[in-house]
């Protein structure tokens, strides 16, 4: 039975309110199926694997091939998806209400807005701005009257600028300006993110899996654990090495893994 949008947004909501869930993250419609069937209950996009797939770096995806790729990964499924959506591919708040709605239209459940600006030489935005653009995404969010969830990233600890008070007041800030999640993707350290979550309570927090079990994130007081980009770079080196092995060898001792028929 087909599942309407509003029932995915008001299930990925809920999904927020108690406990711990992984939220896997697909890069195509193929590997949404299966992670559906994987028994997960809800999926976010990776702006990383989107990129792979379609043989560029992250980041040199444009706005109108992002809007397309969610439209159909939130279809893909009953699932809800949550949308990676990186800098609201936008510097100005204007431009990223502007853009918010436009995501807001294909049918994602919950997205992300970065206070990264998508250059190193730049780095994140300066705090004013930061929080000016979360302002802007929760009320073109407001103004669509969509139940979608509104995640802040804060990427100091990603993007070589790890300190841990500078984040907090992001988030907090964040937080006011109308985030309903918050994240501080790079944390690795359980002290970190203990600091983390408790600052941010009782808005729940999104962790990206630093490789600690989910029942030890679960004990932190995490709500969500993000995996970004990992299941794409497994699947494509599980595939390069099976290719490389029969292109140096002749054999084809890689597909062993393989999933699905031939």
């Amino acid at each position: 039975m087909s599942v309407s949008i509003t029932d995915k947004r008001a299930a990925f909501r809920s999904l927020h309110a108690s406990g711990c869930f992984v939220l896997p993250n697909p890069w195509d419609n193929g590997s949404a199926v299966l992670l559906r069937h994987a028994g997960f209950k809800a999926l976010a996009t990776t702006s990383a694997g989107m990129a792979w797939a379609m043989g560029r770096v992250d980041g040199a995806v444009s706005l109108d091939e992002v809007l397309l790729h969610l439209s159909s990964l939130a279809h893909a499924t009953d699932l809800p998806l949550n949308a990676d959506f990186e800098n609201g591919f936008a510097d100005a708040p204007g431009d990223v209400a502007r853009n918010v709605a436009l995501a807001v239209d294909t049918g994602v459940a919950g997205l992300s807005i970065e206070d990264y600006t998508g250059d190193a030489a730049r780095g994140l935005y300066d705090f004013d701005l930061a929080v000016a653009r979360i302002t802007a995404a929760r009320a073109a969010i407001d103004r669509s009257g969509a139940d979608v969830l509104l995640t802040a990233r804060s990427e100091g600890f990603l993007r070589g600028a790890p300190d841990m008070d500078a984040t907090l007041r992001r988030l907090a800030a964040f937080a006011e300006a109308g985030a309903d999640c918050l994240y501080a993707p790079g944390l690795r350290e359980e002290a970190q993110i203990r600091t983390v979550v408790q600052a941010c309570a009782p808005k729940p927090v999104n962790i990206l899996s630093p490789g600690l079990p989910i029942a030890t994130l679960a004990g932190l007081g995490v709500r969500r654990v993000s995996l970004g980009g990992a299941l794409a770079g497994l699947a494509y080196g599980v595939a390069l090495k099976a290719a490389q092995e029969l292109a140096d060898h002749g054999t084809f001792g890689g597909f062993a893994q393989a999933a699905g028929g031939r």
